[in-house]
């Protein structure tokens, strides 16, 4: 599981029962209404949840709850983003060049395109960059000059000059002197926060392991042969730790072995070999042995490197070039947004200028310690979900989940308004959890879990070490049911099938008076998601071009264009990813610099500006008749669509722990719970988890039954008493009186058939 997708760990055991046996997975296929069985009512109730004094609780734990929230956002200085964008996508772009006589038409094709490269690198750039070009020519030993040196400048005619008084040579064997140009790439002027070596060449340097070549081919075969002493561990490893990203432009099969050496030193997540490459296989079976948390460490945002196909065709060369530095630049972005999220954090912050200065070193020690603090033992086994016992540790948890939302007309503009309209409950669940992580990232794990109740399969995620507060948490939940709410409209405007979705997650932690509750850090819970992940996009201008006209990837990159436009500007949904149409862990960029200030991705302005960098309007934009782009944003004049349709009536699974989002029309209901809508998986769990209970209230023996699924699915604990016997409300139970007012809500809406955007 991608390392986006962690927050967990298990990292304390607790005595408790094991679960006997998770039901066998409910299938999605539609299943007739359940039957079910009742001596007393024909209602089954909640009679704890109706309690007045579990009500004043609840209320309670929301108030306090709110307080929380609004010290944490007191405590927290405003996020200045400003200029992030900017320092993120300034280049230094330093052109390493075979200067052989081979090489004359690449190095005409260069001279020629440098220009419209610098250009085009501005221009993707909204105009905000400032970009400084360099270049080091090599030819081999023995050759004078050997090495040639332009150190950067922002002149791209002294850049042209420069290529054009270059004096190619024949080598005297077939290498060249590659090692003794990286030494003078390493010594070059970087300033800039971007930095990029697109390396043009077609021969790889001297020694046997950088190369498949004969003794007789290379008169320094020998690794302790070369004149001056150079290996290129050292080096690689210098253009590491100066957060340099490396661009191989493949021209022929001469330079694979070198491809791959490189590639290793650069490390998983970090390199990719091009297809052509006979050592691309290779280099993927050669970090199969590494740890998870190698695998994930630093990914998204360390330096990289990259080997791209060239070939004969010169005029790519603008295009790959310009393809090295957005790729480089989203990196840097990712680098320097969690850089101002620390020194916000921190006692004394620091500007975006300051952390220019800090980063390098701050970025190359958490990558030397990632893989070794905080390290757990995986289980690496395929996970036994019907085995009895297998889900080994029972927890008592409470906490908060986002609340049932009858989407209307004014809900998602009422959401954006203001954040106490985006609903939380509290819930109250037996979990039953692997002992064992199966899967880590940098600062979390995860593990497999289980309810008391259900067939749902879950993963239950918290900290390695100290993690996010309630209030953070919190603020999560929110972003992911704003994000849901903008699905809602999203599907009901393309009435796609399956819907777009977003998965919930619920913020628990070790019920009072259980074990390990005292000062227990907070869980998270959410659905287990089979299937490979996929990034789609993120906050910091990454679009995943791989997947290209991919019908799901249009529309993922189109959903976050929609959050813009159909908020008037004021927000933007980022960081997409995860399996089929679910996505997880979303990201929200805010207009206002108050509002989600307490989540670290959120970039506010700045994060719109990296998003319509690299956005390119698909299909789906268009049929959405989307019209914010890149040029608007630039001149600060923006124009929206106004008029949104008004979707058909839509809701969410009425199961806490589920909402997945289903069409009214879909919706299985029942008389017996009143309100309440149910997807197809958790439809048939009503009546399956129905049973018989012993009422514990003194008098004559008898017993009551009771929805187990639909008591947890609320986020209520099965009663020990029955309802007649239950402290109630003298009208209803809670759980009814919810359910009834949905249902009411939902037939008695006023008819409306649009929106305006502008109203928000």
């Amino acid at each position: 599981m991608a390392d986006a997708m962690l927050r967990t760990s298990l990292t304390r055991t607790l005595d408790g029962t094991p679960l006997p046996s998770l039901m066998a997975s409910v299938g999605s296929s539609r299943s007739p209404p359940p039957s079910y069985r009742s001596k007393r009512s024909a209602v089954y109730f909640a009679p704890e949840a109706s309690s007045r004094t579990k009500e004043n609780s609840e209320k309670s734990r929301k108030h306090q709850l709110q307080q929380e929230i609004d010290r944490a956002n007191a405590r927290l200085p405003p996020k200045d983003t400003k200029g992030l964008f900017r320092a993120a996508c300034s280049t230094d772009l330093l052109f390493l060049v075979d200067a052989t006589n081979s090489m004359g038409p690449y190095i005409e094709a260069a001279k020629e395109q440098v220009k419209a490269i610098v250009a085009d690198v501005k221009k993707a750039f909204l105009d905000e960059a400032e970009v400084r070009v360099a270049v080091v020519s090599y030819k081999d030993y023995g050759v004078t000059p050997n090495i040639e040196f332009l150190d950067f400048t922002s002149s791209a005619d002294q850049v042209r000059e420069f290529l054009d008084c270059l004096c190619l040579d024949w080598g005297r064997d077939w290498p060249e002197d590659v090692l003794g140009g990286l030494q003078q790439a390493v010594n070059a002027s970087w300033k800039h926060q971007t930095r990029c070596i697109v390396h043009i060449g077609d021969s790889p340097p001297h020694g046997r392991t950088l190369h498949d070549g004969q003794e007789s081919d290379d008169r320094y075969y020998h690794t302790e042969s070369e004149p001056c002493g150079l290996t290129h561990g050292p080096l690689l490893r210098k253009l590491i730790r100066l957060n340099i990203n490396y661009a191989l432009l493949r021209i022929t099969t001469h330079t694979d072995r070198m491809g791959l050496v490189f590639a290793r030193s650069y490390g998983r997540g970090n390199a990719k070999l091009h297809a052509n490459n006979k050592y691309h296989g290779i280099l993927d079976a050669s970090f199969e042995s590494m740890t998870n948390s190698q695998r994930s460490s630093g990914a998204a945002t360390a330096p990289q490197f990259e080997e791209l196909q060239l070939g004969i065709t010169y005029s790519q060369l603008r295009h790959l070039v310009v393809k090295t530095v957005t790729s480089s630049a989203s990196r840097t972005a990712g680098r320097l947004s969690m850089a101002v999220s620390r020194a916000i954090r921190s006692v004394n912050p620091s500007t975006i200028e300051d952390l220019a200065a800090i980063h390098e070193e701050d970025d190359h020690v958490g990558r030397r310690n990632d893989s070794s603090e905080g390290s757990v033992t995986l289980e690496n086994l395929p996970p036994q979900w019907t085995t009895p016992g297998w889900l080994d540790l029972r927890l008592q948890v409470d906490g908060f989940c986002p609340a049932i939302v009858v989407h209307n007309a004014n809900t998602l503009s009422d959401m954006m308004a203001d954040d106490k309209n985006i609903k939380l409950n509290v819930t109250r669940l037996t979990l039953y959890a692997r002992s064992k992580p199966f899967a880590e990232g940098s600062v979390r794990v995860a593990a497999y879990a289980g309810t008391a109740a259900s067939s749902g399969r879950y993963v239950m995620k918290s900290f390695k070490k100290h993690g996010k507060g309630l209030a953070e948490a919190a603020e999560d939940m929110r972003i992911q049911a704003l994000c849901k709410a903008f699905a809602l409209e999203f599907n009901g405007l393309l009435k796609v099938d399956p819907p777009l979705d977003f998965i919930v997650t619920s913020c628990l932690q070790h019920a009072p008076n259980t074990a390990g509750s005292r000062n227990a850090a907070y869980l998270s819970l959410e659905p287990f998601i089979e299937g490979d992940y996929v990034k789609y996009n993120t906050n910091s201008a990454y679009v995943n071009e791989e997947l290209g006209d991919d019908p799901f990837n249009q529309m993922a990159q189109a959903f976050s264009h929609f959050t813009f436009e159909r908020s008037w500007g004021h927000f933007l949904v980022t960081d997409l990813q995860g399996s089929g149409h679910l996505l997880t862990d979303p990201a929200i960029q805010t207009k206002d610099p108050e509002r989600f200030k307490l989540n670290d991705t959120n970039l506010n302005e700045e994060g719109f500006k990296f998003f319509f960098a690299t956005h390119k309007c698909n299909d789906v934009c268009r049929k959405l008749s989307l019209q914010s782009n890149a040029e608007m944003l630039i001149s600060g004049k923006m124009d929206f669509r106004e008029q949104w349709p008004v979707m058909d009536p839509t809701v969410c699974c009425s199961n806490n722990l589920c909402r997945s989002i289903i069409r009214l029309s879909e919706a299985q209901e029942s008389d017996k719970f009143l309100g309440h809508h149910w997807c197809n998986s958790c439809w048939p769990q009503l009546a399956s988890s129905t049973n018989s209970r012993i009422c514990v209230e003194l008098g004559p023996h008898h017993e009551f039954e009771v929805s187990e699924f639909f008591l947890e699915s609320q986020g209520q604990l099965v009663p020990n008493k029955c309802p007649e016997h239950s402290e109630k409300d003298t009208t209803e139970s809670s759980a009814a009186a919810v359910g009834g007012m949905i249902f009411s809500r939902l037939r008695s809406a006023p008819s409306m058939t649009a929106i305006n955007g502008r109203s928000y």
